[in-house]
């Protein structure tokens, strides 16, 4: 494999980091507000909350792809194809972090509000001093691993003529006829760079067990 497919492979590289990043990014915030209505004591905030969740996860991502570009694109002309890319993998991950930070929420014992109202704390301060860090502690493993997730499903913005990953290995493979060797190097880029958020990942986890107790 000469170099310069190489290189031509890795010049999708930061795209695919940036969609990657900012999809987790607006994930990591817009789950919250979901697992607020999901957990609510309103019946009809967790109805909605969960059939939301069930939808964006339900749909493939391409099919997410294709109804914000090719179809809200044409109400709202102008947008790009990484802008709808973000907004697509974004909303879909806000859905599978609320579920994540939920689990979260079930894995912390109910002893622990009862053991904070005991010392005259209010329901703020209980979340924000005793139940978020531990439900953060416990979500790094899985909020890594659908990162990664992420990352690798990314390669379905190509369609959309994002130049990612994929897309580059595509474009030599179209140009040169090699059916095989530019994606044999997309694939070995997919892999060294989960292995090492997943390095990344196992670090943090570990720094968090000393740090926050379960």
């Amino acid at each position: 494999m000469g170099s310069d497919l190489v290189l031509t492979v890795l010049k999708g590289v930061p795209t695919t980091l940036l969609l990657t990043g900012v999809s987790l990014g607006i994930g990591i915030v817009g789950g919250l507000p979901f697992v607020v209505a999901r957990v609510s004591d309103r019946r009809l905030l967790r109805v909605l909350s969960r059939s939301m969740i069930e939808v964006l996860r339900g749909i493939p991502p391409l099919v997410w792809l294709f109804i914000i570009y090719f179809g809200l694109g044409n109400s709202l002309p102008g947008i790009e194809p990484l802008q709808a890319a973000i907004i697509g993998m974004g909303l879909i991950s806000c859905a599978y972090m609320a579920e994540i930070y939920r689990g979260g929420l079930a894995a912390v014992h109910h002893g622990q509000w009862e053991a904070g109202r005991a010392l005259g704390m209010g329901s703020v301060a209980i979340v924000r001093k005793i139940i978020a860090p531990q439900v953060f502690r416990i979500s790094v493993p899985a909020t890594a691993n659908y990162g990664i997730g992420l990352f690798k499903d990314s390669s379905v913005a190509f369609t959309l003529g994002v130049t990612e990953v994929l897309y580059w290995a595509n474009e030599r493979s179209r140009t040169t006829g090699d059916a095989i060797k530019p994606f044999l190097v997309a694939a070995v880029v997919y892999i060294v760079l989960s292995a090492v958020c997943a390095g990344l990942s196992r670090s943090l986890d570990k720094r968090l067990q000393r740090r926050v107790a379960r």
